[in-house]
C-alpha cells in the first residue's frame, strides 16, 4: 500500500510537466494570432495579394452587380489599380465585404489588409489606424424626396433623419441639427429603402454616396449643398507605416499617369 501511494505522489510532478510541456507547445504553435500581428506588407508581398475590404451597397464606390456577382465602383477601380502599382497586377487583388460598423475590427482582426470603403480621415479614427493620403475629397449632405419641405441642414427641427450605424454622418447630424430625430440601419441599400418607405425625412452621408442614390432614382434630390469636409482615405492597421507609404507612392502614380481621374471621370458624374 505505502509503495502503491508513494508510486501515485511521484507520478503527479511528471504529469504536472506534460501538461506544461503542452501547454507550452500550444503556445509556439498558436502564433497564428502572432501572424496578424505581423508586418503586413511582407504578408502581401509573401502572398501575392493585397485583401481590401470594400462595401458591398454604395453605388458609384462598391456595388455588388446582381448580374455578375461582381463588386463594381470607384474604389474598386482604386483598389485595382492599386494592386496593378503594388504588385504588378490588377487581378493579384481580393475583396472582402465591409459596412461601415464592421470595417475596424475586420481590419484589426487582419481579416483584410486595408480598408478602400468611403471611410472619412478623421482624428478619432487616427488613433486606431493609419490613413494614407486623401484619395477622394466628399462632403456631408441630404437627400430627400423632390418637393420635400426639407431644404438644407437649418430646416430639420422635429424631423427623422436616416443614417448609417458606424458611421461619421450620423455623428455630424446630432451636433449639426440637435431637434432632429436619427434613425440608423445597418447599411445605405436599408437607409435608402426606409426613405422610399417614408420611415423619414431626409437621408445624410456624403454627397459622392447620396449622388449614386439620386441617380438610381430621379424621383429624389441633393439639397442643401454639403456642411461638412469628408476627406476619404485607406486605411491600414496602425504602425504598418512602410505600408501607407508604399499606397501613397501607388496613389501618386495614378494621379501623374491620369488613370486616377480616368477613374474619377468613371463614376462620378457630377
Amino acid at each position: 500500500m505505502k509503495l502503491k501511494k508513494w508510486m501515485k505522489m511521484a507520478a503527479l510532478p511528471l504529469a504536472a510537466v506534460i501538461m506544461l510541456a503542452g501547454c507550452g507547445s500550444g503556445n509556439d504553435d498558436g502564433n497564428a494570432g502572432g501572424s496578424k500581428d505581423a508586418n503586413v506588407l511582407e504578408k502581401i508581398e509573401k502572398d501575392d495579394k493585397i485583401v481590401f475590404g470594400v462595401k458591398n451597397d454604395t453605388r458609384l464606390f462598391g456595388l455588388k452587380n446582381p448580374s455578375t456577382g461582381d463588386v463594381e465602383g470607384f474604389d474598386i477601380d482604386i483598389a485595382k489599380a492599386l494592386a496593378k502599382e503594388i504588385l504588378g497586377d490588377e487581378s493579384k487583388v481580393e475583396f472582402k465585404e465591409v459596412t461601415s460598423k464592421t470595417r475596424m475590427q475586420l481590419l484589426q482582426n487582419g481579416d483584410i489588409d486595408a480598408i478602400v470603403a468611403t471611410m472619412t480621415i478623421t482624428d478619432e479614427r487616427k488613433k486606431e489606424v493609419d490613413f494614407t493620403d486623401v484619395y477622394f475629397d466628399a462632403g456631408q449632405s441630404l437627400l430627400v424626396k423632390k418637393g420635400s419641405d426639407v431644404t438644407g441642414i437649418d430646416s430639420l427641427d422635429g424631423k427623422t433623419v436616416l443614417a448609417v450605424k458606424g458611421s461619421t454622418s450620423a455623428i455630424n447630424i446630432r451636433e449639426k441639427a440637435p431637434e432632429a430625430d436619427v434613425l440608423e440601419y445597418e447599411n445605405y441599400a436599408e437607409a435608402f429603402t426606409a426613405l422610399k418607405q417614408n420611415k423619414g425625412d431626409a437621408l445624410t452621408t456624403d454627397d459622392s454616396i447620396l449622388y449614386g442614390m439620386a441617380d438610381e432614382d430621379p424621383n429624389y434630390e441633393l439639397v442643401g449643398g454639403t456642411f461638412t469636409e469628408e476627406p476619404y482615405g485607406i486605411a491600414v492597421k496602425k504602425g504598418n507605416e512602410d505600408l501607407v507609404d508604399k499606397l501613397n507612392e501607388a496613389l501618386k502614380a495614378l494621379k501623374d499617369s491620369g488613370e486616377y481621374e480616368e477613374i474619377h471621370s468613371k463614376w462620378i458624374k457630377q
